[in-house]
């Protein structure tokens, strides 16, 4: 697997968020950073690009995303109710016209039992609605955080698409 992401995809995002004067946040965990560098990328980016937390810990969850302890001990790190929570949290700390946040299991090692490698949530919040997807990805720990990227690029796409035919 290659290790890219598409530019033409990027250039689509970015243009988008332009054309419709929207704004983003971001909330990263197992991706560490990844998205927000790739939307970072494009010159001009700090028309759209406001924040991004990357909240590897449960802790860093808690405090920077205010995650409640319960919810992550109940549902762990890993799930919807989580990764919900992460782009509504971000996009209130922000002030931004939409989040998107991702939270998975990169590998190779688990220390859920109940979950497995591979496993991803990509949460898009707008002023509308909150909108989650759950994923499983096959690959190792670099494709699966790209492929992670890959697909919150995608959702970021289409939302934006749907947003800009009303």
């Amino acid at each position: 697997m290659k290790f890219m992401i598409d530019e033409k995809q990027i250039q689509s995002v970015a243009k988008l968020l332009i054309k419709n004067k929207k704004t983003i946040s971001v909330a990263e965990s197992c991706t560490g950073g990844l998205l927000s560098h790739i939307l970072t990328n494009i010159p001009g980016s700090s028309n759209y690009f406001k924040l991004g937390i990357i909240a590897y810990s449960n802790n860093a969850k808690s405090k920077l995303l205010k995650i409640p302890k319960s919810q992550l001990s109940s549902k762990g790190a890993v799930s919807q109710e989580v990764a919900m929570l992460m782009s509504k949290n971000i996009k209130k700390i922000s002030k931004t016209d939409m989040a998107v946040a991702i939270t998975g299991i990169a590998g190779p090692n688990n220390t859920s039992k109940n979950k497995k490698v591979g496993l991803t949530y990509i949460s898009i919040t707008t002023n509308k609605k909150t909108k989650c997807k759950e994923f499983l990805f096959k690959g190792n720990r670099k494709e699966n955080k790209y492929s992670s990227v890959k697909n919150a690029l995608i959702m970021l796409e289409e939302n934006l698409k749907d947003d800009g035919r009303k």
